[in-house]
């Protein structure tokens, strides 16, 4: 029972059928205690979800969730007092998508909590891989403490929408990427094109923590792709930053010839009559490239240090493999740098357009105006009341009107017809 168990047994009283450590009966106890059918309830529900966690093994962040306890009523009467409530831990959300433990390459089966994958992998003398997505500050301090992550590590795993870096803390190292992905979009589309998001890596001498943050990480393929080749996942935690390193900076090539494929499409377009492609879907286009620019570009600093910093803990085999992503990273990154130059190029060209589309239509307005301005004025001169103007007297007066303005007229079209105007 949640009550005093031994102070029931010594007052004489039956201890109740117990579910774990439960009231028995609902209604009047079998000790003579008052019962709550709700608060029995609320106790049974967290004792079963008690029981399932210990079932799995599996690590959950608790919150606290007040339920009943109950005391003999006997113990009670005379004190004036009501029953005391007791804080019993209830499971929430999982964070952790997966975790494993690896030895010579090859993963171990069975399922572990973070705590008992570490120390297997001590035992066992092999490393143990935890992933997380979107972890919060109390599931992230679990795992602090298990791994033993600095604090200020722990502060950059939990807040977004920062830069890429590369943090040592005495044996291990944090990692910071940004991620990008392409959104399928029309092509006179003002909408988000590239979505970005981060994926933070604590590695140590047996453990890697990798925490994402977004949809887009593709870390479940880099898992299976390095459980297929368990040689390169021998090398360690170290082998596991390079392919996490390796497939962020294969998404910015993706997302990079996606954008690149945008901006060709545009060029050709942009001068085409009835053109889709508008100034506002070019500058729409070029600020998603800034925002590429900032997630790609300061990754390689980062990734300089891990490939030729000899004193990081980081395998000499790891460092030749990191040299190439980080050349792979340098093109990518120029590759991007060119982007926005096209861009602006493209915004002068579309201005350029539609200055000289303006001056189109004002030619042709200006010649149509010309042209209308002949019967206008004609009419305007024999539409004055004079009483002697001897054109008005002539059989033939009318109809030399009605030629001497389609000839005009005529004369003026072809003129500006042939100035192309017109």
């Amino acid at each position: 029972m949640i009550g005093d168990r031994d102070d029931v047994q010594a007052r004489g009283g039956r201890v109740p059928h117990e579910f774990g450590r439960g009231v028995g009966a609902v209604g009047r106890g079998r000790v003579g205690m008052e019962v709550d059918a709700h608060a029995f309830k609320s106790y049974s529900a967290a004792a079963s979800s008690r029981t399932r966690r210990r079932a799995s093994g599996s690590l959950r962040r608790r919150s606290i969730v007040k339920v009943p306890s109950f005391s003999p009523l006997s113990s009670l009467r005379g004190s004036g007092r009501t029953p005391a409530h007791r804080f019993i831990p209830v499971p929430t959300a999982q964070a952790i998508v997966d975790c494993a433990v690896y030895v010579d390459g090859k993963r171990l089966s069975g399922r572990f909590t973070h705590e008992a994958a570490l120390a297997r992998a001590r035992e066992e003398h092999g490393f143990v891989w935890v992933g997380l997505h979107d972890p919060d500050r109390t599931q992230m301090a679990d795992i602090a403490e298990t791994f033993g992550l600095h604090p200020l590590a722990v502060e950059y795993a939990l807040e977004k929408h920062q830069r890429p870096k590369l943090e040592r803390y005495d044996d291990s190292l944090l990692l910071l990427l940004r991620t990008v992905s392409y959104v399928e979009h029309e092509l006179n589309s003002v909408s988000e094109i590239v979505e970005t998001g981060e994926i933070i890596v604590f590695t140590g001498p047996d453990f890697v923590v990798a925490v994402r943050h977004g949809e887009h990480s593709g870390l479940a393929e880099v898992r299976k792709a390095l459980e297929e080749d368990p040689t390169q996942l021998a090398l360690g935690p170290g082998a596991v930053l390079h392919a996490i390193a390796d497939r962020v900076v294969d998404s910015y090539i993706e997302v990079a010839q996606s954008v690149e494929d945008d901006i060709d499409e545009m060029e050709e377009e942009i001068f085409t009559p009835r053109s889709r492609v508008t100034v506002e879907s070019i500058y729409q286009l070029k600020r998603e490239v800034v925002e590429l620019r900032r997630a790609v570009n300061p990754l390689a600093a980062p990734l300089d240090q891990l490939s030729h910093k000899p004193d990081l803990p980081v395998p000499k085999e790891v460092r030749r493999y990191l040299r190439d992503v980080a050349e792979q990273h340098a093109a990518v990154a120029e590759r991007i740098n060119d982007f926005d130059e096209a861009l602006s190029a493209l915004i002068s060209a579309a201005l350029a357009r539609i200055g000289v589309q303006q001056n189109t239509d004002m030619r042709k307005i200006s010649a149509w105006v010309a042209i209308a301005a002949v019967p206008t004025m004609i009419a305007g001169i024999y539409g004055m009341n004079f009483d002697h103007m001897p054109e008005l007297h002539q059989v033939w007066g009318y109809p030399m009107v009605w030629v001497l303005i389609l000839a005009i007229c005529t004369g003026l079209f072809f003129t500006f017809r042939r100035n192309k105007w017109l």
